[in-house]
């Protein structure tokens, strides 16, 4: 019995395996070798504006009126000079027209065009597209495998290397700016924990996220930090960071419920209105029941919470608490245990009430996140984890759309808290 062990030559790229006569595409064909031309005159057309007149074309009156209005151009070309660019369209040799232009002072500058500016080897295109296949959760070198057809195999691991540390610099400077202009008037916090690869060794860590919502009603990240958990003094550190960074004292803050955050919430901010999280609740409601109570509980607690008024929500809290202190006292302990913050979006216009119930919008963020990194079990270093989860956002991978109710967001709530307890 004979195998084949012919392999295919340690050149060839993983995509020339498709490259067959049924794979060849004309219409991509003569895309690609027209790019250039294209390229070409655009630089071309840039450099006849420059010098107010066209390719071999004496200077005329009108462009001795534009020299006298910006004496620079007045100039002369001199010749071609090859550059190589890569974009979404392939690798191309680009030939760029080079000229001298006169300086004010009576010397002459090299002429700098704007299409393609010096040193640029890639479209900011190119560098969204290698960002975005790595933010996918994959590696340096299957980024190089799966666009080696697209980029004609030009894309190596340094590459996508470089194109990282440019993603840092961004990283380091969304992470400093200043949040004073921010019309921020609500807050959403909560925390999710992810695997990264510590001392050599895989260990969980805790990413906190600040989710703000603008005066129009748009979300908009504020703030990622890597933390050991989610203790007070976790919490503190992030929330000093909004603080020094400008952030104006917001009128409502949503939290999940973890005991560090709203011991942070109180020491920081001892007037503002906080929401718990009632997804969370339920969780936790749950989880002091035996199974075969479950389903029993939930509709309960459903009825209550998504009940359509003010007074049919107190009235369903205190009808909830006698039933379920009778049949699970555990149940009963636990929703007495979150006091009026479970119910402070009642003190809003109702038709705020389903953006605020809940911190939904950063378990959406969490969930996409997750998505996105399951391929790697264990990631590189906290600082990766959390640049991964601010990329999402900053390429566009997630938009975030205004919340339910924004229209409304300018009226205040309720003076008048509802005595809602049993």
């Amino acid at each position: 019995m004979t195998r084949n062990t012919i392999k295919p030559a340690a050149g060839m790229a993983e995509a020339d395996v498709l490259c067959g006569e049924n794979w060849f595409d004309p219409l991509e064909a003569s895309v690609r070798t027209r790019i250039r031309g294209f390229i070409e005159g655009l630089l071309e057309s840039e450099l006849d504006m420059a010098l107010a007149r066209k390719r071999y074309e004496r200077p005329s009156l009108a462009a001795a009126e534009v020299a006298q209005e910006r004496p620079e151009a007045i100039g002369y070309r001199h010749g071609h000079r090859e550059r190589q660019l890569m974009g979404t369209f392939g690798p191309a040799t680009i030939s760029v027209p080079r000229a001298r232009l006169t300086t004010p002072a009576g010397g002459t500058r090299e002429w700098k065009n704007a299409t393609i500016p010096a040193y640029q080897r890639r479209t900011k295109q190119a560098d969204a597209l290698i960002a975005g296949a790595y933010l996918a959760g994959t590696n340096t070198r299957r980024v190089r495998r799966a666009l080696a057809a697209l980029f004609g195999g030009a894309v190596g691991k340094d590459t996508v290397s470089r194109v990282w540390r440019k993603v840092k610099g961004d990283w380091d400077a969304w992470n400093a700016r200043s949040l004073a202009g921010e019309p921020i008037i609500r807050l959403i916090l909560d925390g999710t924990v992810v695997r990264v690869r510590l001392d050599k060794k895989a260990t969980s860590i805790s990413l906190l996220v600040a989710l703000g919502v603008r005066q129009d009603g748009q979300k908009v990240l504020l703030a990622i930090k890597n933390m050991g958990g989610e203790s007070e003094a976790a919490w503190r550190a992030l929330l000093d960071n909004l603080v020094g960074r400008g952030l104006k004292v917001p009128e409502l803050v949503i939290v999940d419920g973890a005991p560090g955050l709203e011991k942070a919430l109180a020491a920081l901010w001892s007037d503002v209105p906080v929401q718990r999280c009632t997804v969370h609740k339920h969780r936790n409601l749950l989880a002091h029941a035996p199974d075969r109570l479950h389903e029993e509980i939930s509709a309960d607690y459903k009825d209550m919470i998504y009940a359509e008024t003010k007074e049919e929500i107190a009235a369903k809290r205190k009808a909830f608490i006698r039933k379920w202190r009778l049949k699970c006292p555990a149940v009963a302990t636990s929703l007495e245990e979150a006091g009026d913050k479970l119910f402070t979006f009642t003190r809003f216009p109702i038709s705020q009430w389903k953006s605020i119930r809940t911190s939904n919008a950063i378990e959406r963020l969490h969930e996409e996140f997750k998505r996105r990194i399951k391929t790697q079990t264990v990631l590189p270093c906290a600082e990766t984890a959390a640049m991964l989860f601010w990329a999402l956002m900053a390429s566009g991978q997630i938009i975030m759309r205004k919340v339910d109710g924004w229209e409304t967001l300018a009226e205040k709530p309720f003076d008048q808290i509802i005595d809602l307890a049993a």
